[in-house]
């Protein structure tokens, strides 16, 4: 896995916008859980409220904009998920010799 990687969605030659996946655990998380919990909570509210109109655009430009720190969550998650596995096989790895 290269030191930075590029967040998912954005379709060009040029990321602007990378995650260290070198980046301490803890500080991957946290920033994941940060962006889950911000969809979470905008989700739980609209979920609350009976008069919010049905508009189809309004709907699919508030799932756009909840999904691209979700996405991100998603990615950084993913981050962690290699970085726990890679760890997981180098005990694995030192336990049979």
């Amino acid at each position: 896995m290269s030191r930075y990687m590029p967040i998912t969605g954005i379709e060009n030659n040029f990321h602007a916008l990378l995650i260290d996946t070198q980046a301490p655990l803890d500080v991957l998380h946290d920033t994941a859980a940060y962006r889950i919990a911000a969809v979470t909570q905008l989700l739980e509210n609209l979920a609350m409220r009976a008069d919010i109109s049905t508009d189809a655009v309004v709907l699919h430009d508030f799932a756009q904009v909840l999904a691209i720190p979700l996405r991100d969550g998603c990615d950084l998650l993913d981050v962690i998920g290699r970085r726990l596995q890679t760890q997981v096989l180098a005990s694995q790895s030192e336990s049979a010799t």
